[in-house]
């Protein structure tokens, strides 16, 4: 079993100080951003790694972290976290639930935001190939009408990703996924 790595809670973010521990967790799953790297070329690097609210929920659900706030360096735990993860992220449990899935599904998840969706999902990671998949979240009531699917179809195709639709269950954790493929007439 993997020794928890120790993070320390900063505004919205969590930071892996140690660049060792830092390099051993981005290995794991291409978690967090080694600081002032954009686009890290190897899996080691000598700077601490900044992990946002999705994934350090996730890490710590799964006994992957421990987390200090403060200069008492006082615990924070799964419950803070997601209190302060809802006020950051809109939707922010349906979100969880869909990232959650992914990530158990061994995928790569990333925020999405340059694709206009939630998250850019890798098969292998960032660096090693292209994300093939960008995912949004609605919920089951939320309407998409034919030009959001228009725009969204036509950016998939123009960076060669296939678009996905999750739409998590209200009772259960049941995840429906609607994968759209445009063809050429």
């Amino acid at each position: 079993m993997l020794e928890k790595i120790e993070t320390e809670f900063i505004e919205n973010f969590l930071v892996v100080w140690n660049p060792v521990k830092g390099s051993e967790l981005y290995k794991l799953g291409y978690y967090g951003k080694p600081m002032g790297i954009p686009k890290p070329k190897t899996e080691e690097f000598d700077v601490p790694l900044i992990l946002d609210l999705m994934e350090g929920l996730y890490l710590v659900e799964r006994g992957m972290i421990t987390v200090e706030e403060g200069p008492g360096k006082a615990k924070v735990g799964f419950s803070k976290l997601r209190r302060r993860a809802k006020r950051l992220y809109e939707e922010f449990d349906l979100k969880y639930v869909v990232y959650r899935d992914l990530r158990d599904q061994k995928l790569i998840v990333t925020p999405g935001i340059k694709y206009g969706c939630d998250f850019a999902v890798y098969k292998h990671g960032p660096g090693v190939d292209h994300a093939p998949y960008m995912v949004s979240v609605k919920k089951t009531k939320d309407e998409v009408t034919a030009t959001e699917l228009v725009k969204a179809g036509r950016l998939a195709t123009t960076v060669r990703k296939r678009f996905i639709i999750a739409i998590p269950g209200l009772e259960t954790e049941q995840i429906r996924y609607l994968i759209f493929k445009w063809f050429k007439a």
